[in-house]
């Protein structure tokens, strides 16, 4: 959320820097990313200046342009060629000076000496739009006889900096989500460290009924989900744009001014945390505003254009007709103010947070409105606001107050009662705050005392405060304020001796395998466990029907839990592949997650879940690129396979243990699966489908490998690394070319060559393959290198003899092998 440092001054006197105040609100808890100094105008007028045209002359090349003589308060005057048709002499304009940048939107350029038609000019009479103060462009911008030739245009239009931080609001704290509220913890910051300081806000004193002209009646058929709703009208405004200093409030925190009704109504929310709503009274039939539930599938059109179609707890605000506004969400095309509205109803209501949220949720919709109300506003803010906004549309768009507020409050908000106990103070947070302390903490941040003993305070928390409600609630309030940094480390520590179990193993070899893997250039990512559940429509492999579902999802991006890895990774691979970033090697670690209906028990409710830890590695783009030393190379699956053997390798398990076969999978074009001898699956690795590809819009070829961590865990538990010396006697290769059906595989031939000899062979490598002519047809040729070595002793002829021998058998008779 974005909060303007001048505009914070408002409710809180303070001497600090935009850079302390982001450190202070750091410190309790409202943690702030970025300061950034911004202009109500882009530039900040920097290089204008108010000049005075001395004499004005048509162009002789030209039938539109005109020479100008102007003087600019110093100096010679200048002269500068200009096209606008309202130019003359005697007039005090804005001149852009040579060397000024000008901005239009993003772009920017600037203002250099230059002939026009051949007459050179030197500098730019400017226009409202070319300056940013305004968009007319008509003609340029004719200042009153008081303005002073030589005055900089910044003094002139009293353009001031403003720093904007970048405050990141956590879920819990409704509270702080608006300047009043981050002002009211910078309050209690500046209170605990002695400064001084006081909150203020406007005040509503003036608030006054001018006539009952215009009366609109309130109902509210659903007090459940609107506990609080309040209204007004105002009759007679001018719906026009907002003076200058509102649109620059606005502005600079990012919303675009649309006019002085709707502004105001932005600004309340932006300032206090409370969403108002503006209706056109016109359009409010029948005079009533009744708050209630419509028929599921009732048709409503947002004021985005779209009809949707309403749930049965969608709270609606409707007049006697129709309804008008999805309440706390969304408002209707046709309710609000326009530039013709004269009389409006000006809304302020408290939504139950949980009919807001699943409202919001259910129709995808994310408002500034929907984002505070489902979160919790302030309750009692309601009539404070209401009244503030009158004043304010009764100031800027003129007209009176015309009827009672009409208050329908189900039951008034009460504040949170806790029991604070000084014991559990210090116990929780490490260290002994004084009661005097706890108090002015408690204090500063608007709770009340209402009992006081020796053992604790009994504290009534105001409403606002949703995240606040229990006393340790409380006592994450004392300690965020007093200070985290301000709780030593003790000079004793109190632990308790521990044993290393799995997962601390499985941790070490997790941070182990990553260094490899960073080692070989790849790159570690994250992604959300939570994921779309249309990337798994359609896939065998990981069937729709086992996907972990969300009841109340964020989105329909956001809507189950992961069963693969792979479609965050592809994410991260169409992310940077679309800014230029298309070489990439990523890796994963991460939980998968699975449904499984049959095994559904009514005793057991989380029987049907389980979850499996995973490492995900992707390999796309070149492997080699604008190197002076190497030709471009793309990356293969070859490569990925390397990485994968590396992987079981660094954990101690050897590929000739282990079981390599073809897998068909519907994500993978071609693939590999590693599993053990008892048949558990290790990984998986192969090239993904184009159809996926296509659905993330990468171009590239993926390399995607999938290890279960968990069996892998498993598989290495009995494992131990046994140290020998390097062998005094020579090893022996001996090679054999062997004719096979097409369909085998060399992982056949491996495994079967190791299962032959266990004791004497210690590779088995494969250098070449033959398919083609001079072969018969369905056969290909493999040239398989065998290394021998027996560690105790030379190996003669008779020996290796019969190990080959032995091989070739074996070959022959299991797979059809025949020696070219």
């Amino acid at each position: 959320m974005n909060i303007s440092y001048n505009w914070l001054k408002e409710y809180v006197d303070f001497d600090l820097t935009p850079d302390e105040v982001a450190a202070a609100l750091t410190s309790i808890g409202l943690e702030t990313g970025s300061v950034e100094e911004v202009q109500t105008v882009k530039g900040g007028l920097e290089g204008l200046v108010i000049g005075e045209v001395l004499t004005c002359e048509p162009h002789p090349n030209s039938d539109h342009m005109h020479i100008t003589t102007v003087n600019l308060g110093q100096g010679e005057p200048v002269q500068i060629v200009c096209g606008a048709a309202n130019v003359a002499a005697g007039q005090k304009v804005v001149v852009a000076t040579l060397g000024t940048k000008l901005y239009d939107g993003d772009e920017c350029f600037t203002i250099k000496k230059s002939k026009l038609r051949g007459v050179e000019s030197n500098g730019m009479i400017c226009a409202e739009d070319e300056i940013g103060i305004g968009t007319d462009h008509a003609g340029i911008i004719v200042l009153p006889e008081t303005a002073v030739p030589g005055t900089l245009a910044k003094d002139y239009y009293n353009i001031k900096s403003d720093y904007v931080l970048e405050v990141d609001i956590t879920p819990n704290r409704a509270d702080a989500c608006s300047h009043y509220g981050v002002a009211r913890d910078l309050y209690a910051y500046l209170v605990q460290n002695g400064k001084p300081a006081a909150l203020k806000k406007p005040s509503v004193e003036a608030f006054a009924v001018d006539n009952h002209d215009l009366d609109i009646r309130v109902t509210v058929e659903n007090s459940e989900a609107c506990p609080h709703y309040a209204g007004v009208t105002v009759k007679g405004v001018t719906v026009k744009e907002s003076p200058e200093w509102l649109q620059n409030k606005l502005r600079i925190i990012g919303l675009r001014p649309i006019n002085n009704v709707v502004d105001i109504t932005n600004y309340i929310v932006h300032a206090f945390g409370q969403p108002l709503h503006c209706f056109d009274a016109d359009r409010i039939k029948g005079g009533e505003v009744i708050v209630k539930t419509l028929p599921e599938g009732t048709p409503f059109t947002t004021l985005d254009g779209v009809e949707r179609k309403l749930n049965g707890r969608d709270l609606m605000i409707c007049n006697r007709e129709e309804p008008m506004c999805i309440a706390g969400v969304f408002g209707g095309l046709d309710s609000g103010s326009t530039e013709t509205t004269k009389d409006v109803f000006l809304e302020s209501a408290y939504f139950h947070p949980t009919w807001v949220r699943k409202t919001a949720r259910r129709h995808g919709l994310n408002t500034d409105a929907s984002f505070r109300f489902e979160r919790g506003v302030d309750p009692n803010a309601t009539l404070y606001c209401l009244k503030l906004a009158a004043l304010m549309v009764k100031e800027l768009a003129g007209g009176t107050i015309s009827s009672d507020i009409k208050d329908v409050c189900a039951a008034p908000a009460r504040d949170f009662r806790v029991e604070l106990s000084y014991g559990k103070v210090h116990a929780l947070i490490g260290k002994e705050i004084p009661a005097e302390t706890i108090k002015s903490i408690v204090t500063s941040l608007e709770m009340k005392i209402v009992g006081e003993t020796a053992e604790g305070l009994t504290l009534d928390v105001p409403p606002y405060r949703v995240d606040v409600q229990r006393d340790c609630d409380v006592i994450e309030d004392i300690l965020r304020i007093y200070g985290y940094n301000n709780v030593e480390i003790p000079t004793a520590l109190k632990s308790s001796l521990t044993t290393k179990g799995e997962c601390d193993k499985s941790n070490r070899l997790q941070n182990l395998v990553a260094e490899q893997l960073v080692g070989c250039g790849f790159n570690e990512i994250l992604n959300n466990s939570l994921t779309r559940a249309a990337y798994y429509d359609g896939l065998e492999s990981y069937p729709a029907k086992n996907l972990v579902m969300l009841m109340n999802p964020l989105s329909a991006d956001l809507n189950a839990m992961r069963q693969t890895l792979l479609f965050g990774g592809l994410e991260s691979i169409a992310h940077n592949a679309n800014r230029k970033n298309a070489d990439l090697k990523f890796f994963e670690f991460g939980n998968c997650y699975y449904f499984n209906e049959e095994k559904r028990n009514p005793e057991k409710a989380l029987a049907p879940y389980s979850e499996d830890y995973h490492l995900g590695l992707w390999i796309t783009g070149k492997r080699v690129s604008n190197s002076w030393a190497h030709q471009d190379e793309d990356s293969s699956v070859y490569e990925l396979k390397a990485y994968v053997e590396n992987i079981f390798a660094r954990l101690g398990l050897q590929m000739h243990d282990l079981v390599v076969g073809n897998l068909t999978d519907d994500i993978y074009a071609a693939a590999l699966s590693v599993q053990t001898r008892g048949g558990k699956r290790l990984a998986t690795f192969g090239v993904v489908t184009r159809k996926l590809l296509k659905a993330f819009d990468i171009d590239n070829e993926v390399y995607y490998a999938d290890l279960n961590w968990k069996e892998l865990m498993k598989a290495i538990r009995n494992v131990k690394v046994n140290y020998t010396e390097i062998s005094k006697f020579p090893a022996v290769k001996r090679d054999l070319a062997l004719l096979i059906d097409k369909k085998v595989q060399f992982a056949e031939i491996e495994k079967i060559a190791y299962e032959t000899e266990k004791k004497l062979l210690k590779e088995v490598s494969l250098f070449d393959v033959y398919e083609g002519k001079n072969l018969e047809a369905g056969k290909k040729s493999y040239a398989v290198s065998f290394l021998l070595q027996d560690e105790n002793a030379t190996l003669n002829d008779k020996q290796i003899d019969k190990v080959m021998q032995k091989l070739i058998a074996n070959l022959q008779n299991r797979l059809g092998a025949v020696l070219r």
